[in-house]
């Protein structure tokens, strides 16, 4: 597959979400990708659902996320001939991917001494829970833990008494997207020193390094933040406001935006509680109150056009279904179709990089548990000659 890592071969033996998603993620930039699966039941996302899908129903849509652009071969760790293939394999690789419970790979006989042993300049991705080191260094860790631990929770529902976990599973996603940059990053190192490196990243270091405003508030400002349901920590008017048929967003970032959403609502601007961001804020409860009260007079679609008209930034709270039906996702990519063995032809939610000047660039789709063990062998043959 032609891309930016063309060249590049990545060993997954990863499973459920953060891993898959980062060999996902350098699948999508061109990276050759063999998934290693248990041969009972591989990846036991394979079994999240519903939905499932298929003929049999056989097929969850969980896994169809996360494994696009992948082979996959069915391999049992604990055995000697598996443990051969993984070496052989390792040594004709350029990365791996793992994120097994801290020492679970050490007691496999896959230490990063042993891995570096068989092919110095491999790059190895491990993502865990809490950290591979410290004093809770091996704890298990699932998305909704790590939401609750890393401080997300807190900041996400309708009050600080009832902290909500974000709808998607942010945890593990942004893991995975923080390790593909780090393998990037390593890979580049790579050209220089010639030798590869451990790359290491976790649940709780992906969501406290999103914290960002949210951090500072606490670390320099003194101040514990909390939950604002629709409406933003720092900004005002910045959220969700209910007009005549129901609720739309508006972000007024800055005093002149705030003018504009002011003229357009007949509300002063100036009037000393809304004269700026300062006051706004103070004052926000009032704000949303008479905002709303002048955007019942009409319903969203009137809202949305005299907002756009205006320059303010504005939007519509789309369903799922609503978000892959509209000109403009589809106009930037954001489904791949690809030609499933089982499914036949599918939709799937397409990556969300582009590079000018690479077109054409051919996804495949998620592989059932080991339909590429052939081609692998193959390749792997071929590589070792």
């Amino acid at each position: 597959m032609p891309g930016p890592l063309g060249d590049i071969v990545v060993l997954d033996l990863s499973r459920a979400l953060a891993g898959p998603h980062a060999a996902q993620m350098l699948g999508d930039l061109g990276a050759r990708v063999i998934k290693v699966e248990h041969p009972e039941g591989g990846d036991e996302s394979r079994g999240w659902g519903p939905p499932f899908v298929g003929p049999d129903h056989e097929i969850s849509t969980y896994f169809l996320a996360a494994n696009r652009n992948k082979q996959s071969i069915a391999v049992d760790l604990k055995t000697p001939e598996g443990k051969d293939l993984v070496e052989r394999l390792v040594r004709q690789c350029d990365v791996l991917v793992e994120n097994f419970r801290t020492g679970v790979l050490d007691r496999l006989g896959f230490t990063a001494d042993r891995l570096h042993e068989l092919n110095p300049r491999l790059v190895i991705l491990s993502i865990t829970g809490f950290g591979h080191d410290g004093p809770e260094g091996g704890r298990p860790g699932y998305d909704q833990i790590a939401q609750g631990e890393a401080g997300l929770m807190s900041l996400t529902g309708p009050s600080p008494d009832e902290p909500y976990r974000v709808g998607a599973s942010i945890a593990d996603l942004l893991a995975g997207i923080h390790g593909a940059y780090g393998v990037v990053a390593a890979l580049y190192e790579r050209e220089r020193t010639g030798e590869g490196r451990v790359v290491r990243t976790s649940l709780l270091a992906a969501v406290t390094g999103v914290h960002s405003y949210h951090g500072t508030a606490w670390t320099v400002g003194g101040k514990v933040p909390g939950a604002n349901g629709n409406h933003h920590a720092s900004i005002a008017p910045y959220g969700a406001f209910r007009c005549a048929d129901g609720m739309l967003q508006i972000a007024a970032a800055n005093d002149g935006q705030w003018r504009k959403v002011a003229e357009l609502l007949d509300i002063d601007p100036d009037m000393a509680k809304y004269a700026s961001n300062r006051d706004r804020f103070a004052h926000r409860d009032e704000l949303i109150a008479d905002m709303e009260k002048a955007l019942g007079a009409h319903d969203r679609a009137h809202w949305l056009a005299r907002l756009g008209e205006a320059g303010v930034p504005a939007g519509a709270i789309r369903s799922i279904d609503e978000v892959y039906a509209w000109d403009q996702t589809r106009s930037q990519g954001l489904l791949v179709e690809v030609d499933h063995p089982v499914l036949g032809r599918i939709e799937l939610p397409g990556p969300p990089l582009r590079f000018d000047g690479l077109t054409g660039m051919r996804h495949t789709a998620p592989p059932m548990l080991g339909q590429d063990e052939e081609a692998v062998l193959n390749w792997l043959q071929e590589r070792e000659r």
